[in-house]
């Protein structure tokens, strides 16, 4: 009889192959969740606070045209006038050549050059405002002062103009995903039957896709009504300019005029205190803002969340002999709207190369500033970077949660609840978080200027970008991988930290550093918190009065004396820096999610 001796392994199997216990996972999901809560409860509080600490006559501030505050007359019915009107100038612009750069990107190209068009527009989204607004100084100023002899050229109609340029690539992108929604066999059955391309377009396509480009035209007002710098430095900011007759009104489109967010933007909100009726009133302005962009982005959302195919089947042949030369017509207009976005964004590159030419000097990009408008912007880009990335560190764990819920843990209705509040916080307009921050943590907290409140600030404007996609993509999982990571033993907690987390997240990279691109451009929440123009060291030593300079509002302050060509060759050469920083972090983004969309997403 022979005795075999059992050799053991050289390596002992693990005991315990599953996951670790990951209880901290739900800690982390509803510290996300919770963020989005409280920026909103934050805001309110700081408006509603605002408006209890003095008397709010409402009647007359929607009704009176007048704001005089050493005669203690509040009447905001003139800048909701003037909100009014460059939204609507900025629509009659904007959604023509939008919806039709859509339909010709889907429905006319193929389709490597529609993605590769596509992503030129949306480029244009990209653009930090205060680049646009400088941009609005340097041409839609002089156009507008031209063609209506005013002089200088500050009027509603440069505003709307500028804010027309910045809606325009929401429009197309939006429009675009609610046409590739509808489904081809559609498309099929139609050619089938005879009909041609616009015919097909306007009997089946337009009509299953108008509910998502109707909600395209909401976001990009969601967008012009919460837009400050940029009209700030176009719109000449005159109160109580309300017109009386249709003549009056003709004219005061090329006048200096006043938006709620322009009113917000400028020096009265830190002039007026913490209280009593001139703040209350300002408050008052800013729970106005708050509700009207609240209304338009959610109304928007719950348009585009529709699925295409609501709309009914209406083929029908036009009649006479001209339909093919119709249809050439149709398609050369709508190719030609498509081609302005293109030339817009061309044009701005070329106007930023010629410009800010400064930029393409490495003692530029590596000395300091001196004087009013010399040197170069080291610290003002020490001081960006410094911004950017501790707002990346704080939204990314807060994003990252918050979408993981809502994409696996919360019910269909909480889902719904809690997706709405994070587009509304993401639609905010970020006057009123550089507001409710100055109060906050500069007087309450006593920080006075600190960078680390302006990262704060910056925050609300990341999350949700981050949220938003990270949720998409994790409702983007096979019930069957869900079924059998539970099939085999794995609690809740371990399923989403070994399979949800990995599987989520390039789609949160991607969402962080286009939040981030966004947020590199900001300019309003930094004015009141974060920043000054001249003074301030690279690095600061602390929190409390310890403020930095930044490219945004570097550029800001010089573009607000044209008059001087040093300062204006400055603020064009910020410009160029700052743009260079933006599509560096964009091409990472699609660098990143092409490089971990590949990758194993299970640990």
């Amino acid at each position: 009889m022979t005795l075999t001796q059992e050799k053991r392994p050289a390596v002992e199997p693990d005991a315990d192959p599953r996951p670790r216990r990951s209880v901290w996972v739900w800690g982390w999901l509803f510290t996300g969740a919770f963020s989005v809560l409280a920026v909103l409860l934050a805001l309110l509080g700081y408006l509603g606070e605002g408006v209890a600490g003095g008397h709010v006559d409402w009647v007359e501030l929607l009704t009176e045209s007048s704001w005089n505050p050493a005669g203690s007359v509040f009447g905001g019915l003139a800048m909701i006038y003037g909100s009014a009107v460059v939204c609507v100038i900025a629509l009659v612009l904007a959604v023509p050549v939008g919806w039709g750069a859509a339909v010709a990107l889907s429905e006319y190209l193929p389709g490597r050059a529609a993605r590769a068009l596509r992503m030129s527009v949306e480029l244009l989204a990209a653009v930090p405002s205060i680049v646009y607004g400088l941009i609005g100084i340097l041409l839609v100023r002089p156009f507008v002062g031209a063609i209506a002899d005013v002089p200088g050229g500050d009027s509603l109609l440069a505003a709307g103009i500028v804010l027309a340029v910045m809606i325009m690539p929401t429009i197309v992108a939006v429009s675009v995903d609610s046409l590739a929604a509808v489904p081809d066999r559609d498309r099929e059955a139609a050619f089938s039957l005879g009909l041609t391309r616009r015919e097909v377009i306007r009997s089946v396509v337009l009509p299953k896709a108008r509910p998502g480009m109707r909600a395209a035209v909401l976001l990009g007002l969601a967008r012009a009504l919460g837009e400050a710098i940029a009209v700030f430095l176009v719109v000449g900011r005159a109160d109580g300019r309300l017109p009386g007759t249709f003549d009056q009104l003709l004219n005061s489109l090329v006048r200096p005029g006043q938006t709620l967010t322009t009113k917000l933007a400028g020096p009265e909100p830190v002039l007026a205190g913490t209280s009593g009726t001139y703040f209350a009133s300002l408050c008052g302005l800013g729970l106005v803002l708050l509700t009207l962009v609240a209304v338009a982005t959610v109304w928007g959302n719950r348009g585009a969340s529709r699925t295409a195919g609501a709309g009914r089947f209406r083929g029908r042949q036009s009649a006479g002999l001209g339909r093919v030369q119709l249809d050439r017509f149709v398609a050369a207009v709508r190719l030609t709207a498509l081609a302005l976005p293109g030339l817009l964004l061309l044009g701005m590159l070329v106007v930023l190369a010629t410009r800010g030419s400064a930029a393409f000097q490495p003692s530029f990009w590596f000395t300091s500033a001196t004087g009013a408008a010399g040197g170069g912007v080291r610290d003002q880009i020490l001081g960006t970077l410094l911004l950017v990335v501790t707002c990346g560190l704080i939204a990314l764990p807060l994003g990252f949660g918050a979408g993981i819920l809502l994409g696996v843990h919360a019910s269909a209705r909480t889902v719904r609840v809690l997706q709405t509040l994070t587009v509304v916080v993401g639609g905010t307009p970020t006057i009123l978080l550089g507001l409710a921050g100055f109060v906050i943590f500069c007087s309450a907290m006593g920080w006075g200027r600190s960078w680390l409140a302006g990262a704060i600030v910056l925050v609300p404007v990341v999350v949700p970008m981050v949220a938003l996609p990270t949720c998409a993509r994790v409702r983007s999982l096979s019930p069957e991988m869900t079924e059998s990571a539970l099939a085999l033993g794995l609690t809740r907690a371990q399923f989403i930290r070994s399979v949800v987390v990995p599987y989520a997240w390039p789609a949160t990279l991607t969402g962080l550093l286009l939040g981030l691109a966004r947020a590199a451009g900001e300019t309003a929440p930094l004015l009141f918190t974060a920043t000054v123009f001249f003074g301030a060291p690279a690095f600061p030593g602390g929190i409390v009065e310890s403020p930095v300079q930044a490219l945004p509002t570097h550029i800001f302050t010089l573009s607000q004396d044209s008059g001087d060509p040093q300062a204006v060759a400055q603020a064009w050469g910020s410009a160029m820096v700052l743009v260079l920083i933006t599509a560096v972090l964009l091409s990472l983004a699609v660098a990143l999610r092409n490089r971990f969309e590949g990758e194993r997403w299970t640990t």
